[in-house]
């Protein structure tokens, strides 16, 4: 079995292949077949909640998926649109919601709302962004917590985002050596002391933010080793590479500052 740093840097290479690769699965391809053709049929808020695979389909595509049966929560939020700062779904803390209904703004377009690019390719295209992450979990769970980050650190503007999601904090203070106790800290100590750490920008930085990636994934690996054999720093720099640790993720390891 691969480690953590290896299969993440083999997805993240290439996103475009892994992507087509998503999209090639049967069961994928099938649903997603079936999405754009319906979905501009949609012309209300009860259509679209009421068709149970239609809308199933956009919440996973929004990383909504296990509040796919909370449908009364959601026309709340739908209903209320974005376009007011005290509507509900601005008001609640994972952004997800904003952005789901900010793609099916049914509140400000009415019947047009599915016609719009977001409510169409834009909603397959993070419908296989989801799937390829989800895949790769499957198997380890720190490369799909690394492409999640991947995919959000763009859009990361404060430590406050990242404390607000559970897996992008849990990303960062692996990354730094932090023990999982740390997330019940005060938050403002616990942002203070990741901003005292690195440097928020970096993150928009493809070559830094890789960096970033590989220090995530190769701490990750030491935590949770795919081989039974490597469980702990003395096991990792004492032992010849056959007993599961790979060369390149010894080189990344020495790139590491500690």
């Amino acid at each position: 079995m691969l480690n953590t740093y290896t299969s993440y840097q083999l997805i993240a290479r290439d996103i475009p292949k892994a992507i087509d690769q998503v999209e090639s699965q049967p069961v994928v391809k099938r649903e997603t077949d079936y999405y754009l053709a319906n979905i501009g049929n949609v012309k209300t808020i009860d259509d679209f909640v009421n068709n149970t695979r239609l809308f199933n389909y956009a919440m996973k595509a929004y990383g909504l998926e296990d509040m796919a049966y909370a449908k009364a929560f959601m026309v709340k939020a739908l209903k209320e649109g974005v376009s007011d700062s005290d509507s509900f779904a601005n008001k609640l803390s994972d952004k997800r919601y904003a952005d789901f209904v900010k793609a099916f703004n049914f509140a400000a377009y009415g019947s047009t709302a599915t016609l719009f690019p977001s409510a169409q390719q834009g909603a397959v295209d993070k419908y296989m962004r989801q799937t390829l992450e989800e895949n790769a979990g499957e198997t380890n769970q720190g490369v799909r917590l690394a492409l999640y980050f991947q995919r959000k650190a763009p859009n990361i503007t404060n430590w406050y985002d990242v404390l607000a999601d559970t897996a992008l904090s849990s990303v960062v203070r692996t990354a730094l050596g932090l023990p999982d106790a740390f997330a019940s800290a005060d938050i403002d100590k616990q942002a203070q002391a990741f901003e005292q750490k690195l440097d928020i920008a970096d993150f928009k930085d493809p070559d830094k933010l890789n960096k970033f990636l590989t220090r995530f994934t190769s701490l990750w690996e030491i935590n949770n080793p795919t081989s039974s054999a490597v469980t702990s720093v003395s096991v990792l720099f004492a032992q010849p590479t056959t007993v599961g640790i790979s060369t390149d993720l010894m080189m990344a390891m020495q790139k590491l500052k500690f």
